[in-house]
């Protein structure tokens, strides 16, 4: 099913949302026609082409174009430039055959690039100016266009002046026609039965206004409501004064380059703000569906060639009729393709019926699509997202507000992008110093772009790095590094930092930069080191790496360096004795590499003749320095032994692991009698402190047991060749705490 296929379950609401866009797209086509001072039929057959056709064509599933009120200055500039309209509709043309080869070449990948500070910021902007220039419409003061959204205004009233005209031109039934509305719609939306209803309240305002418009003509006086304040939609009696309105590009104007001129301009401007209304109206459909920029933008050229071969003006996606189409409920592409059939055949058929609509009420449905659009609730959303987000994004909403729709987007985007700047320039980089086992390592993280403009923060920290020490350059992140910053990097390697004695490692680097990962320094456990260090460092070196887990700063590692490296040998610094627990990775736990512990794990951290030969092998024979009994809290097995020990439970039964109970056995000698006092008492909450505190026995009682049954390691204790130590980790909240020397110094518990 293509985006423009409706189906039995899609097409009541996209006829309904069609029928109210139809409705908000009259007035806006000829509003703004009459803003960019071109005949009001262009806008119309803007409309209608943008709403058949580019529905046809399009991929977008809530998108629809038109005329759009952000060309108008552009349109009305070119028209003066080129000396007469037909002139004009030739550069239309041509600026939709740009744009048809921009959409095959996929120049939409453009869109991407759009912040979405900038395109939040447009939407909020556009719903402020519908509130702000269709307020005078809702109380009859109708002197300007429907169309136009410029700031300053022709008859040299801005946005905000032109709200204080509202009191010496206020037309009582105009007035009274647009305020109901307002309510009505309010009212409907907030009741779910109203809401739910098939029946969309657009129309029912629409007749609503229609029946009290010529109430008013009954009544008469100030009261009537004359043709100024209605819809004003050229009237053709035959068919023949209908073609009458149409006009043909002035194909003698093809050598005059002025029009080539105008043509790209019109590409230009209308492909950045389809572009731009594309992201915006995928932001608000409720589906979140993805609408294909590139195709976008190709069928936007077809619909300006036709649009100009007509006698339309330049079309582009409109996020007015867009939102309005979301909200009234559209669901697939159909809804603007029946609202630009919609505009044809009441263009045609229905002209003088369509002259009876006030303009008082159709304002009063944009108002309400304004404030949907500029909802408090996206304002909370982009203050939140902190001063990044927020600064530019009202900054957009400010600039559009007051000047126009492209120059306001503009001055957003060049804000973005100053932040964007600012912030590569305050962190280019990050620096840390990363205490690897052969010395500390200074780790340079380069940012994901990184610019000549980073080239002076970059110098001063690579002149930072002491003499004779490491340096490691991290681009694992980066996608684009500049040739004057690839050059710093490359003499530095070379020439700067050995001249220094500092010794460059790189890691992460493309390989189009033709600098090849290189680790330099030592990130794992040698001989020399094993033998250079004492028990005291090596607990000190796994008490850093714990810090490090503990704090998310793992070391920089090249594991496949160190596979490589230990290959032929290991010489591991530590022996950790712990649980089989899943939650207790002894490796991460401590931040080590690949040969830098000798792990032995068995369920309950408990004791017998294979894991104390274990450990001997690992210090006798591999030559550890220190050995780690390490206990966890809230230990299945300890539980398991607690519950056997102090009530009838019979583990092997219960669990079905018949050896468990060799397990059981052990930790026996870790509880005592007051350990099973009212033990069914209590509750889940003290039951699991009494299994911790067991835990911790547990771990003191098994470093005695390894002093006691082993006169190996005993005798490397008494050498001060090793050390022997307790530790309690908390699987609940990554916390772990090493026994002090007392709490596990031949300490049993009968």
């Amino acid at each position: 099913m293509t985006p423009s296929t409706p189906t039995s379950a899609t097409l009541p609401r996209d006829l309904t949302a069609g029928l109210v866009v139809f409705l908000v797209a009259l007035p806006l086509c000829l509003g703004v026609a009459l803003a960019s001072n071109a005949p009001l039929f262009s806008g119309l057959v803007a409309g209608i082409v943008g709403g058949i056709l580019v529905g046809l064509l399009s991929g977008s599933h809530s998108s629809v174009s038109g005329p759009a009120a952000g060309l108008t200055a552009v349109v009305a500039a070119q028209i003066v430039l080129l000396g007469s309209f037909p002139a004009f509709l030739l550069a239309v043309v041509i600026a939709g055959i740009i744009q048809i080869v921009m959409g095959v070449a996929r120049a939409g990948f453009l869109a991407a690039f759009f912040p979405s500070s900038v395109i939040k910021g447009l939407l909020a902007a556009i719903g402020v100016i519908l509130i702000l220039k269709q307020i005078p419409h809702v109380f009859g003061h109708d002197p300007d266009p429907d169309g136009e959204f410029e700031f300053q205004q022709k008859d040299n009233q801005n946005t905000f002046s032109e709200l204080l005209e509202i009191v010496n031109d206020l037309h009582p039934g105009a007035a009274v026609i647009g305020v109901l509305s307002v309510l009505f719609l309010v009212v409907w939306d907030r009741i779910k039965v109203l809401k739910k209803s098939p029946v969309p309240s657009p129309l029912l305002v629409v007749l609503i206004g229609i029946g009290l418009s010529l109430f008013f003509r009954r009544v008469g006086g100030d009261w009537a409501i004359g043709t100024s304040h209605l819809v004003q939609v050229p009237v053709a009696n035959t068919m023949k004064d209908f073609l009458g309105f149409l006009q043909l590009p002035d194909f003698s104007q093809l050598r005059n380059p002025k029009v080539y001129f105008a043509g790209v301009t019109i590409a230009a401007v209308a492909s950045l703000e389809t572009l731009l209304n594309l992201q915006a109206v995928d932001k608000i459909d409720p589906q979140q569906r993805t609408s294909p920029p590139s195709r976008e933008l190709w069928a936007q050229g077809v619909g300006n060639v036709v649009s100009g071969m007509a006698g339309g003006l330049p079309i582009t996606s409109v996020i007015v009729r867009s939102s309005v189409n979301i909200n009234a409920g559209g669901r697939t592409k159909f809804a603007a393709v029946f609202h630009g059939i919609l505009l044809l055949v009441c263009v045609v058929f229905l002209a003088e019926h369509l002259n009876l609509i006030p303009l008082s009420c159709l304002a009063a449905i944009l108002v309400v699509t304004g404030v949907k659009l500029a909802s408090p609730a996206l304002v909370r959303q982009m203050w939140t997202g902190g001063k990044y987000q927020f600064a530019p994004f009202a900054i957009t909403v400010a600039a559009i507000v007051l000047t126009d729709l492209l120059i306001g987007v503009i001055i957003g985007l060049g804000v973005s992008l100053s932040f964007i700047l600012w912030s590569n320039l305050r962190r280019p980089i990050r620096t840390i110093v990363e205490k690897h086992l052969g010395g500390e390592v200074v780790k340079i993280e380069l940012s994901n772009q990184v610019s000549f403009l980073n080239r002076a923060a970059l110098l001063r920290i690579l002149d930072e790095v002491p003499a004779g020490g490491h340096l490691l350059l991290d681009a694992t992140h980066t996608d684009y590094i500049d040739p004057d910053i690839l050059g710093l990097i490359r003499d530095f390697k070379a020439e700067t930092g050995p001249a220094r004695g500092i010794e460059v490692s790189m890691l992460g680097f493309r390989t189009r930069y033709q600098l090849q990962d290189q680790i330099q320094y030592v990130d794992y456990s040698t001989r020399d080191l094993q033998n250079a260090v004492t028990p005291a460092q090596v607990l000190d070196i796994l008490k850093s790496g714990y810090e490090r887990f503990r704090t998310g700063h793992h070391l920089t590692r090249d594991f496949g360096r160190q596979v490589t490296a230990t290959a032929d040998g290991e010489h591991p610094l530590a022996v950790v004795l712990s649980c089989v627990d899943a939650r207790t990775p002894t490796e991460l736990i401590f931040d080590v590499g690949v040969g830098d512990i000798f792990s032995v794990r068995i369920a309950g951290t408990v004791t017998s003749r294979k894991v104390i030969g274990s450990v001997e092998y690992g210090c006798a024979v591999a030559g550890a320095k220190l050995v780690v009994v390490m206990g966890h809290t809230r230990c299945g097995a300890v539980r398991a032994a607690v519950d056997a020990i102090c009530g009838t439970v019979n583990p092997s039964a219960a669990s079905g692991a018949t050896n468990l109970e060799i397990i059981v056995d052990d930790l026996r000698k870790s509880i005592d009698a007051t350990t099973c006092s009212n033990l069914e008492h209590k509750t889940v909450e003290e039951k699991t402190a009494i299994v911790d505190e067991v835990s911790r026995r547990n771990v003191a009682r098994v470093v005695g047991s390894i002093l006691d049954e082993s006169p190996t390691l005993a005798g490397l204790v008494q050498a001060g060749r090793i050390a022997v130590v307790g530790a309690m980790y908390d699987v609940a909240t990554g916390n772990l705490e090493f026994l002090p020397a007392e709490a596990t110094s031949g300490q049993r518990v009968s």
